[in-house]
């Protein structure tokens, strides 16, 4: 079980919210969050209510300073976050080259540092996710912004939390036990 603490000011100041489980509006406990510990576990931490916008991971650690953990230039606060299972097992998903699982399909079990390259997609616009966690980033060799994905069905790019972003899966992996 993991364990988050969220701070309304910049290194661990102001009042705190503590969670291990998932968190769709941060503003309903703090007036805004600014820093974070990961004290146990894995987070997928959102610029935006409801698991949406710009996401990154944050694994045991403290980050005094979100901007630095986020990369964000606009906004300077986390506003929902989403705790990470450790899952044990096979991992698998299905990706498809257009929305609504058509076009080109592929099977994938392990890390793809280049979709393009060792799948021979140029594009990937839906998922099933069967088996496991995943990390989906923007550009090969696991660069640029990230999408988690949990098992489910994500007939489009806004079904995987990017909203109205338009972001190309570059490349993908899975989220092991070692967060």
């Amino acid at each position: 079980m993991g364990k988050i603490v969220f701070y309304e000011e910049k290194n661990f100041q102001g009042r705190s919210h503590e969670t291990s489980s998932d968190c769709a509006e941060l503003t309903s406990y703090l007036s805004r969050c600014n820093s974070c510990r990961v004290e146990s576990g894995c987070f997928m931490v959102y610029e935006r209510p409801n698991y949406m916008g710009h996401q990154t991971l944050a694994k045991k650690g403290e980050y005094p300073d979100n901007q630095r953990l986020m990369g964000m230039t606009a906004s300077d606060c986390i506003r929902s976050s989403r705790m990470i299972p450790t899952h044990r097992g096979p991992f698998k998903m299905r990706i498809y080259e257009r929305e609504n699982f058509r076009g080109q399909m592929n099977e994938v079990m392990e890390d793809c540092d280049s979709v393009q390259e060792r799948l021979r997609m140029s594009d990937c616009q839906s998922v099933n996710v069967m088996d496991g966690h995943w990390l989906m980033y923007e550009q090969p060799q696991y660069r640029g912004r990230m999408l988690y994905l949990r098992p489910g069905e994500y007939r489009s790019m806004r079904d995987m939390g990017t909203g109205p972003m338009d972001m190309k899966i570059g490349s993908m992996r899975r989220i092991m036990d070692s967060c």
